[in-house]
């Protein structure tokens, strides 16, 4: 595998494969260069049917090998791994790590300066730490889900963008090298306690604020980020594609209006609430004279804070994610490329997505296990 050069270059994970936000919180920390081997339980341990690991890009970049964590000589091994690492991420329900062997305790009396980043959608604690989620739930109980969707009608789920990878996967990673830093200065290690409801309340704080402020009503889509204004919002165009409109400020209003042929003097004053429906009937029936190019193309370098809707299909072909390589191919798939960008370290894709197990030896000979360790761990059976 590629070494990368990017700014975490150096840096050694040890990730208990999960689903969802683990893995893509390790998938950012290898695209920087982290150095991480991912165990996973043996090919065929759960039943699932086997899905060609090329298109979990969730898990590129990171070499796996395939451990029964239920098996004791497995436990020594994860725990011989520790020593040699940086951090450990993992997933699981409260305390099951440490019914393992392996939780913050077991890891940090063989590695005291550890980073253990856990990654839960309620907490280690809480009335509903032992309870099963996922992300809508998360984001229910927040604030968060009840605050998107049109008016009148029911809250719309943004994918699992803002609990499991917003504020699951992105926490934990900003919490995995805040601790990395802390330790290099402190030589002591700590736990990292990432929930899903922590995190998606979080992203929340602008919003909260203006609650508070009396200036957000609680109530969606009659708000100014939430589609109720309708100089914020997405229009249909006559071939049924669609526009994003987001002229928030003075200057992107009148030049949205211009293009729309619209004269300010026979509009409703742009902050005028009660007038929003009807701006947004104007809006909407000159949207649909055109199709969405001939808008793109009427909007060419203009400043009205316009963009087409775009599908994943169209995405990567347009010219301004081209331009700035925003996604890339790797073994025949297109997907999103490393970010943020670096100037000096720039991060990179180590390499595409493992099945399970693929490279257990390779990768636990990398770490430092003798040709006689690897025998007697599969011997044992706690390897395949």
């Amino acid at each position: 595998m590629k070494k990368s050069r990017g700014p975490l270059a150096g840096v050694k994970i040890v990730e208990l494969g999960g689903v969802g936000p683990v893995p893509f919180c390790c998938m950012l920390l290898s695209d920087l260069g982290a150095d991480i081997i991912r165990i996973d339980r043996p090919p065929g341990y759960d039943g699932g049917a086997p899905v060609d690991p090329r298109f979990n890009l969730l898990n590129r970049g990171r070499r796996s090998a395939a451990m029964d964590l239920k098996n004791n000589a497995a436990v020594g091994a994860v725990l011989d791994l520790v020593r040699r690492a940086d951090v450990l991420v993992e997933g699981f329900r409260p305390g099951v790590a440490e019914k393992l062997g392996i939780g913050p305790d077991d890891c940090l009396a063989a590695n005291p300066a550890l980073v253990y980043g856990r990654m839960t959608g309620w907490g280690q604690d809480g009335p509903l730490a032992q309870s099963a989620g996922h992300d809508a739930n998360y984001i229910s109980l927040t604030g968060v889900l009840h605050a998107i969707g049109a008016k009148d009608g029911p809250p719309t789920l943004p994918l699992n963008l803002v609990g499991d990878f917003g504020g699951g996967s992105l926490y934990l990673a900003l919490g995995v090298v805040s601790a990395l830093l802390e330790s290099r200065l402190s030589g002591r290690g700590q736990v990292i306690d990432a929930a899903m409801v922590d995190g998606s309340a979080s992203l929340m704080a602008l919003f909260y604020g203006l609650h508070a402020a009396g200036y957000w009503r609680d109530e969606r889509g009659t708000n100014r980020l939430d589609s109720g204004a309708p100089w914020y919002h997405v229009y249909e165009s006559s071939d049924g594609r669609w526009l994003s409109v987001a002229c928030n400020e003075t200057r992107f209003w009148r030049n949205t209006l211009r293009l729309l042929g619209l004269s300010e003097s026979d509009m409703p004053d742009q902050h005028d609430r009660t007038r929003w429906p009807e701006i947004q009937e104007r809006f909407a029936a000159v949207f649909r004279t055109r199709t969405r190019d001939e808008w793109c193309a009427l909007a060419e370098g203009e400043d009205a804070c316009w963009a087409p809707v775009l599908s994943l299909t169209e995405a990567p072909q347009h010219k301004h994610l081209v331009a700035r390589g925003t996604f890339t191919e790797v073994d025949g798939v297109v997907q999103p490329a490393p970010a943020p960008r670096f100037s000096r370290t720039p991060g990179a894709i180590q390499g595409p997505p493992d099945a399970p197990g693929q490279h257990t030896d390779d990768v636990l000979g990398d770490w430092g296990f003798t040709a006689e360790q690897l025998a007697a761990l599969r011997a044992a059976g706690a390897i395949t």
